[in-house]
This record gives structure tokens, C-alpha cells and sequence, in this order.
């Protein structure tokens, strides 16, 4: 079985040089699907050995091979991530623990087509994830273009599996669930961003809760919201006190929106279980 772990991660690095270089080109509006790859600096064409994920940044020692300026950490720290995430979903997915997931409420296993939707489902989720992350960050804003066919994917995958696979009257509720828990941390972003008059949130954030109701579903949502909060409160503050910001400095939130929303997806159910038993 360390095998199938093995090609996972060495796929999630190729799927991370992907996303890398959808990140850099949505800023750029080139197109990520037909042009070659380049240096940002010199716009000088990556050969294949430029290209390699981590091993490149390694092998060149952080520089480009053409025009000797140093490379963005972000290539390799985007392209771990995203292998040790798709191996985490692999993980979790094969092992089946109860109710680690939202809406996965099936065995899983390689040879039923809901598994494997549901393997297919989580790891391009991951990637639009990863992607609002590192875009959010750089650049302070959460784009159209992977926040709207991410709500998208969410919307179909919530539905169809249950019509699809024969889902009763439990699972359509569920989906109903989703659908509410989607309406309300939206709205409770919308208020925020009403009352502060777009100064301590934007219309991504909005957006990104929408998408986040959708996909943990509850309580998922608050145990997400809860931790986003809590992790962007420590951080700020840790900020402010390094002298790095003040407290009219903006910040992005969708990094922590999307930090929250990996935590609650892989152990949100879980914590708040073991919560619960001790009340």
C-alpha cells in the first residue's frame, strides 16, 4: 500500500507545479494551459529540467538556471503542500474513519465509482484551496475564477451522489444542511462587511464563507470559523507586536478561512465529538 502513497505524493508535487503556475497567471490574465512555462524575471522558456517539482529548486539552489535571480519559496512550499495534502485525503479516504468527512458516509474503496468520485472531489477541492491561500496572500484578493467554480463542484458533488447512488431521505437532508450552513456564515460575513463598510472584510471573504458552509457543512462551519478567527486574531497580534503591522494594516483572511476549513475537514467532527462527550 506505500506504493499507491507513494505515486499519490509524487502527483500532488506535479499537481502543485500546476497551481503555481495558475497562481502566477491569474495575476499575469495569461492563459495557464497553453503557453510554456517561464522565468518571471527574465521570461526566458523552462526547459523540463527546470522544471522538475523541488528537485529543480534544490538542484539550482534557489536561483533560475538562465537568469541567476532567486526563486520564490512559494514554488516548493506550494508543491509540498499540495502532495502532503493529497496524501492526507488519500489517507483518510482509505482508511474510512467515521464521519472524518462531510457527506462521506459510504465505504470507501478504489473499486466503487462513489469512492472514487469522492477521492477526485476532496483533491480538487484541495487545489482551489490551495490556490485562494497563496493568490489571497499575495495579492489581498480571493479570485472569480476559483472561488465561483469551486462553490460550483461543491454544489454538484453535494447533489448528484445522492441521486446518483440511490442517497435516501437522510442524505438529501444533509445536502439541505449545506445549503443553510452555506446561507448563514455568508451572511454573517456580508453583515460584517456591511457594518465595518468593507474595511475589515471583502466580497471574497463572503464568497469563500458561502463556499465553506457548503463544503464542511454544521457544525463543521463554526468549528472552521472558530479556528480561522482564533488563528488570524494570534497571528495579528503577533504582527502588531513585531512592530510588521499596525491596526489599520490590512490583512488578508482568506488564508486563515482556508486553514480553518483544512483542520475542520480532515478533524472537524472529530474534535467536536470529543467536545461534546465532555459536557
Amino acid at each position: 500500500m506505500g506504493f499507491f502513497y507513494f505515486i499519490v505524493f509524487i502527483f500532488g508535487l506535479m499537481v502543485g507545479s500546476f497551481l503555481n503556475s495558475i497562481i502566477y497567471r491569474l495575476s499575469s490574465g495569461e492563459s495557464f494551459l497553453i503557453q510554456r512555462s517561464y522565468c518571471p524575471n527574465c521570461k526566458h522558456k523552462l526547459s523540463w529540467k527546470d522544471l522538475i517539482p523541488v528537485f529543480s529548486f534544490i538542484i539550482l539552489k534557489g536561483k533560475c538556471r538562465y537568469c541567476k535571480k532567486p526563486i520564490s519559496w512559494q514554488y516548493p512550499l506550494v508543491e509540498l503542500t499540495t502532495a502532503i495534502l493529497f496524501v492526507l485525503i488519500f489517507w483518510i479516504l482509505d482508511s474510512n474513519p467515521p464521519a472524518t468527512l462531510p457527506f462521506l458516509r459510504a465505504p470507501f474503496g478504489f473499486d466503487l465509482a462513489f469512492g472514487f468520485w469522492n477521492l477526485i472531489f476532496y483533491l480538487v477541492i484541495a487545489c482551489f484551496l490551495i490556490i485562494i491561500f497563496v493568490y489571497d496572500l499575495k495579492h489581498y484578493i480571493i479570485p472569480d475564477k476559483i472561488i465561483y467554480p469551486a462553490i460550483a463542484a461543491t454544489l454538484i458533488f453535494n447533489f448528484l451522489p445522492h441521486q446518483i447512488f440511490g442517497g435516501g431521505f437522510n442524505q438529501f437532508s444533509i445536502f439541505k444542511f449545506s445549503i443553510l450552513s452555506a446561507l448563514g456564515a455568508a451572511g454573517f460575513f456580508l453583515a460584517i462587511v456591511l457594518i465595518s463598510h468593507g474595511k475589515w472584510l471583502g466580497l471574497g471573504d463572503v464568497k469563500l464563507a458561502f463556499f465553506m458552509g457548503l463544503f464542511l457543512g454544521f457544525p463543521n462551519i463554526l468549528f472552521a470559523l472558530f479556528l480561522a478567527f482564533s488563528i488570524g486574531a494570534i497571528i495579528g497580534i503577533g504582527l502588531i507586536i513585531s512592530g510588521k503591522k499596525t491596526l489599520k494594516s490590512e490583512v488578508p483572511f482568506g488564508p486563515f478561512l482556508v486553514t480553518g476549513t483544512f483542520l475542520a475537514m480532515f478533524w472537524g467532527e472529530r474534535i467536536i465529538n470529543w467536545y461534546l462527550s465532555l459536557i
